[in-house]
């Protein structure tokens, strides 16, 4: 395992140059840490992906891309020695204009994942310079020339090997001398393509690099000083978790807590590398440590919220005492690349429901050409609008009489689904959007604040 740690930190930690001097702060006060990764500037990425959908008025694009530039030479305006950054963003800016009026004629998954990773390429020019600014020995590295995978755009896969040998060869070294400054989010498939994991990937790819350089930690900067209970936003007494286990931390991912994307734990579990979680806003605040094992284990251990989902309901007489009826249904799904989350079944129907990841985001969509597909199995229903609630915590299935405690709070409130049993960490039910913040808070006050 290697000496030093990997950081990353968030857009709202990047977004103008007093937050990427905080972090260049959070950076030099920590001799250990050796390894940089940045996600754009905040607000970046939106703008990218609109240009990157295809915006048909020119002038409509010019004004865009005049936020971009906007965005950037604000901090350009405050360095010390701003010539090599405007130089490169510059160069950059022309390209997004370029591939922006491509995109304005023909749109694809391929040239969207281009265009979107301009917005770290461009925030690790502003940073590394920062950095350079206050005297640190920090260098800028482009992190397609390790970062492998596969040519699924927006959606990538990384091919784990290569990168591990990659980083052997022209990361590590590097480090050794160095303060290296990289990219989150993107990386390159087998021909050079620009590639990303999708959005919220940059924790992800950060994890993916400490497994690579064998980090003996990795910390998560954001603008929040760790996990909570739920999102303050929602509950305004939720409080921060001092530490949470692995097994916990990944439930809150997949469940929508917007502080980790849902795969950011996988590489770190792989090799018990422990992640820290806190503000580069308020460092002395700490933050969260998720390790594998921790000593407290509450029955409720906080609530996360997943909006924007998509409820499909399949019913057919024919699954009565029948067998083969669901992995046809789920061969029609993986056939179109269709990621199922939740799923009930009863005698005769089945309810599953879809999240999309993609670098687009969106609603996630059942194509036209599946469910033409699936009627010829069933009747098929599709419901927008729909949010997941899941309560974390643990050894669930050993407790007795808190499932009445929760959903005695819910009554009011009407639950489309209830998934429990396959995880002892997590309880999550499906309900609509328009109430899902209520459901939140008076769950978080009867579970958390009593």
């Amino acid at each position: 395992m290697s000496a030093f740690n990997v950081a990353k930190f968030g857009g709202t930690s990047v977004a103008d140059f007093e937050a990427m001097s905080r972090c260049a702060a959070v950076i030099d006060n920590n001799p250990n840490t050796k390894l940089v990764v940045s996600s754009a500037c905040s607000g970046v990425t939106n703008i990218l992906v609109e240009l990157a959908n295809g915006v048909q008025e020119e002038a409509r694009r010019i004004a865009l891309v005049e936020q971009l530039k906007e965005i950037h030479f604000s901090v350009i305006g405050q360095l010390k020695q701003p010539e090599p950054a405007k130089s490169a963003v510059e160069s950059l800016l022309k390209s997004v204009t370029s591939a922006a009026e491509a995109a304005s004629f023909q749109s694809s998954d391929k040239l969207t994942d281009h265009i979107v990773a301009y917005g770290e390429r461009m925030s690790t020019h502003l940073l590394t310079q920062v950095m350079q600014d206050r005297g640190m020995n920090a260098v800028r590295f482009n992190i397609r020339d390790i970062m492998r995978t596969d040519s699924s755009y927006g959606k990538a896969e990384a091919q784990l090997e290569e990168i591990s040998a990659l980083a052997d060869e022209k990361l590590i070294p590097l480090c050794k001398d160095h303060v290296v400054v990289t990219q989150g989010f993107i990386g390159a498939d087998a021909e050079g393509n620009t590639t990303t994991f999708g959005r919220g990937g940059s924790d992800y790819s950060a994890a993916l690099i400490a497994e690579a350089v064998k980090a003996a930690g990795l910390e998560i900067w954001t603008d929040v000083p760790g996990i909570y209970t739920t999102d303050p936003r929602i509950a305004s007494k939720a409080s921060p978790i001092p530490e949470i286990s692995f097994s916990e931390a990944s439930e809150m991912a997949n469940f929508g807590a917007k502080i980790l994307h849902p795969s950011t734990l996988v590489p770190a579990l792989r090799h018990q590398i422990p992640v820290f979680v806190g503000s580069s806003k308020e460092p002395e605040k700490g933050g969260t440590w998720i390790r594998q094992q921790v000593e407290s284990q509450p029955l409720f251990r906080a609530i996360a919220l997943r909006r924007n989902q998509t409820m499909v309901t399949l019913h057919s007489p024919n699954m009565f005492h029948a067998y083969g009826f669901l992995a046809e249904v789920f061969q029609i799904l993986a056939k179109y690349q269709i990621s199922v989350d939740l799923i009930t079944t009863s005698e005769v129907s089945v309810a599953l429901t879809l999240d999309k990841t993609n670098t687009a985001g969106g609603a996630p969509e059942l194509p036209a050409e599946a469910r033409a597909e699936l009627e010829e199995l069933c009747k098929v229903d599709v419901e927008y609008n729909q949010s997941v609630i899941a309560l974390v915590g643990n050894k669930m299935s050993g407790s007795k009489g808190y499932a009445k405690k929760v959903f005695s709070t819910l009554e009011d409130f009407n639950l489309r689904m209830i998934c429990y049993g396959a995880s002892q960490h997590n309880l999550c039910f499906l309900l609509h959007e328009s109430v899902a913040a209520e459901a939140v808070q008076k769950l978080h006050a009867e579970l958390f604040e009593g």
